[in-house]
C-alpha cells in the first residue's frame, strides 16, 4: 500500500524542504566554550596584575651586577620561567635600572655631626679595632661572602637552627627583613649596628613616610620614633596578612631578585654598646623589664626600686658582670628568647638560609654604606648619614672584661661564637685565657 504525502500546513510556502532540527545541546557547546575561553582570559589577567603588583613590577627583575649568582644545575626550568616573566613584566634587562630613575632630588650636603650623649653612647660607639681598608672594595665584598658561605657549609660549626630550611623559619623570626619594593632591596637590620641610620635610609628610598603631603628626602629630617615603629617598615613577616598562603611564594621571589644585605659588628663590643645604651641610661622599659629582675637576681636586691629614676637616684645600677650572668643564665632563654639588642646575628638574619649580597660591617661602616649606595645606584641622590666614634672604645677589651671570670668569658665566647665565625670575627685570645 502506498503511504500518501504528509499534509502541508495551509500556510503558503511551508511545504519548502526544511532542515533537520537541531538536537538539544549542540549549539549550547559553542556558548560554553566561548564563556571558558572569556573566564580563562580574565584570570590570566588578573594573574599579571597580582604579579605586577606584588613583586614589584619592573622591580621583579632587578638584578645588580654584584647580586646574582650563576645556575646551578637543575635550575633551568625556574631559569626559564622567570625569562618568561621578565619578558612579560618588562623589557629591560638584569641590572640596568636606567628605566627606573627615582624621583629624589640630590642630597642636601651632610650637617655637622651633634656629638649629644645619645647619638654618642646609643648606636655609634664602636671600635676600630685597627681595621685595614682594603684597596679592592669589591674583592673585600667576596671574601666576606665566602666566608659566610663556607662557614655555613662547615660541618664542624653547629649552631641551633643552622639546618632549617627558610621553609622552617617562622614568620615572627622574619620581623628584622625590611623590604622597598621600589628599588628592589631587602635590609636586615641587627640593633646596635647602625641600624637607625639604616631604617631612616630605607624609609627615604621606599618613601614609606610623608613630610606635610611629600615624602622625605634626608634620612636625618625622619624622627627617631618614626624610625623604630614597626608600622613604618613593610617587613617579611607581615607579608601573612597581606599575602595569605602565597606569602611564601613571595618572600622566595624577592629574595631571589632583590639586593638582600646587612651590617655585623664585633660580638662582644655590639654586647657592650647594648649594655651603654640600655642600662647606664635611663630606660624605663629597660628597667622594668630587665635590670629589675637582674638586680634580685645577681645582686641579692629583694626589692628595687620600682623606677629608673628612682634606682639611678640611689646608685642602684645594672653591672657589666650582671649583665654577662643575664646572658649566661640558662633561665634566661626559658623564659623567653634574647632581647633583639643582644640576640644572636644568625638568629636575627638567618644567614645560612638567607644568600645576602653585600656584608657590611660597622668597624668599615663609612666605606661600606658609600659602595652599597654606589651599587644600588641612589649615591647620587642620597648619603648616609655621618658616623659617630667613641674615643675610648679602643679600650674596650680591659675596661669591661678586666672583671669578668675567665670562665665567664669562655662561655660567653661560646653562646656568640657562629656570629664571630659567619662573619669573619678573629676569636679573642686574649680574653679566653689566662
Amino acid at each position: 500500500m502506498q503511504v500518501p504525502p504528509a499534509q502541508c500546513p495551509v500556510s503558503p510556502g511551508s511545504c519548502s524542504e526544511r532542515p533537520p532540527r537541531a538536537r538539544p545541546g549542540s549549539m549550547a557547546r559553542p556558548r560554553l566554550f566561548r564563556l571558558w575561553l572569556v573566564l580563562g582570559s580574565v584570570l590570566m589577567i588578573l594573574l599579571i596584575i597580582v604579579y605586577w603588583d606584588n613583586v614589584g613590577t619592573a622591580h621583579f627583575y632587578l638584578h645588580t651586577s654584584f647580586s646574582r649568582p650563576h645556575p646551578t644545575p637543575g635550575q633551568g626550568e625556574d631559569q626559564d620561567a622567570e625569562e618568561f616573566l621578565d619578558k612579560l613584566l618588562g623589557s629591560g634587562k638584569p641590572g640596568d635600572l636606567s628605566g627606573r630613575k627615582t624621583e629624589l632630588p640630590p642630597a642636601a650636603p651632610s650637617r655637622p655631626a651633634q656629638s649629644h650623649l645619645e647619638e654618642s653612647v646609643r648606636g655609634y660607639d664602636w671600635s676600630p679595632h685597627g681595621a685595614r681598608q682594603s684597596l679592592d672594595q669589591g674583592r673585600q665584598q667576596a671574601e666576606r661572602r665566602r666566608v659566610l658561605r663556607a662557614s655555613c657549609a662547615n660541618a664542624s660549626l653547629a649552631f641551633p637552627t643552622k639546618e632549617r630550611s627558610f621553609d622552617d623559619i617562622p614568620n615572627y623570626e622574619l620581623n628584622h627583613l625590611i623590604v622597598d619594593d621600589r628599588h628592589g632591596v631587602i635590609y636586615c637590620y641587627v640593633p646596635k649596628v647602625a641600624c637607625t641610620n639604616w631604617k631612616r635610609v630605607m624609609i627615604v628610598l621606599s618613601e614609606s613616610l610623608l613630610d606635610r603631603g611629600a615624602p622625605y628626602r634626608d634620612p636625618l629630617d625622619i624622627p627617631r620614633e618614626h624610625v623604630h615603629n614597626s608600622s613604618t617598615h613593610l617587613t617579611f613577616n607581615k607579608f601573612w596578612r597581606r599575602y595569605g598562603r602565597f606569602s611564601r611564594h613571595l618572600m622566595k621571589i624577592k629574595l631571589k631578585k632583590y639586593t638582600k644585605f646587612l651590617f655585623v659588628r664585633d660580638p662582644f663590643v655590639r654586647l657592650i654598646s647594648a649594655f651603654r645604651s640600655k642600662f647606664e641610661l635611663e630606660n624605663e622599659e629597660f628597667y622594668r623589664r630587665f635590670a629589675m629582675p637582674m638586680l634580685r637576681l645577681y645582686a641579692n636586691l629583694s626589692s628595687p626600686p620600682s623606677s629608673v629614676g628612682e634606682a639611678f637616684g640611689a646608685g642602684l645600677r645594672v653591672s657589666f658582670a650582671n649583665f654577662i650572668q643575664y646572658l649566661l643564665d640558662p633561665r634566661t632563654e626559658r623564659l623567653a628568647p634574647f632581647n633583639e639588642h643582644w640576640r644572636q646575628v644568625y638568629r636575627l638574619c638567618h644567614p645560612c638560609q638567607i644568600d645576602y649580597d653585600f656584608v657590611g660591617k660597622l668597624e668599615t661602616l663609612d666605606e661600606d654604606a658609600a659602595q652599597l649606595l654606589r651599587l644600588l645606584r641612589v649615591d647620587g641622590r642620597l648619603r648616609f648619614p655621618p658616623s659617630y666614634r667613641n674615643r675610648t672604645a679602643s679600650s674596650w677589651e680591659e675596661d669591661w672584661f678586666a672583671k669578668i671570670p675567665l670562665a665567664w668569658r669562655q662561655q660567653l665566647y661560646k653562646l656568640y661564637e657562629a656570629d664571630f665565625v659567619l662573619f669573619g670575627y678573629p676569636k679573642p685570645e686574649n680574653l679566653l685565657r689566662d
